[in-house]
C-alpha cells in the first residue's frame, strides 16, 4: 500500500508573506505559555492540590502576608490540614463561610498544633484559638457568625502580634 500526503502548494509570494508574519512577532511569545504554566503551578499547593491565594492580617502598621490554601469545597473543608506533618511560617488554610455563620473546628487526624483564627464578618478577627491540640476530637468554637477561619501554625499569632480586631484580607 502507498498513502501520499497531500500538501498545499504555496506560491513564493505567500511565503515570503509567512516569513515575514513569523519575524514580525513579538519576542518572547514562545515562552508566555511555559510562563503561564509556571505561574498556575505556583498558584496550586503540591500537596492538598488547592488554589494557592494571598491573604492578608493587618496588625496595627504591620501586615503580614501568607501563602494560603483556598478550601472552598465541602470535601476542601472537611479534609483541611489533616495528616499534614509541615506548616512554613508564611503557610495557612482558609476556609471561607458560605453563607456565614457561627464555626467550630476540631483537630481529628491533624498532627501539628494549629492556631486557628475566627473572622467575623467585617474582616476582623473574632477570637483565636492558640495551639490547639494535635488529635483533640473537642471542638473550638467562633465566638460570633464568621465570614471565614483561617488556620497558621501553632503559636506564631502569638509570636507575631496577632490578635483579636486584627484585619484580615483575602
Amino acid at each position: 500500500m502507498k498513502f501520499e500526503i497531500a500538501l498545499p502548494v504555496l506560491r513564493s509570494g505567500a511565503i515570503c508573506l509567512a516569513l515575514a508574519m513569523a519575524a514580525c512577532a513579538p519576542a518572547g511569545t514562545a515562552e508566555e505559555p511555559a510562563s503561564a504554566a509556571s505561574q498556575q503551578a505556583e498558584a496550586v499547593h503540591p500537596i492538598s492540590g488547592l488554589q494557592v491565594i494571598p491573604v492578608t492580617v493587618r496588625s496595627g502598621d504591620t501586615v503580614h502576608t501568607f501563602r494560603t490554601e483556598l478550601a472552598q469545597s465541602r470535601e476542601a473543608q472537611a479534609q483541611g490540614l489533616m495528616f499534614r506533618t509541615e506548616l512554613a511560617d508564611d503557610e495557612a488554610m482558609i476556609f471561607p463561610s458560605e453563607p456565614q455563620t457561627a464555626r467550630s473546628f476540631w483537630m481529628k487526624n491533624t498532627p501539628l498544633p494549629l492556631d486557628i483564627i475566627f473572622i467575623g464578618t467585617d474582616g476582623r478577627i473574632l477570637n483565636i484559638a492558640a495551639m490547639t491540640e494535635p488529635y483533640s476530637l473537642e471542638s473550638v468554637y467562633s465566638v460570633g457568625v464568621t465570614s471565614g477561619v483561617l488556620e497558621i501554625r501553632g503559636g506564631l499569632a502569638e509570636e507575631l502580634g496577632i490578635e483579636p480586631g486584627d484585619l484580615v484580607e483575602w
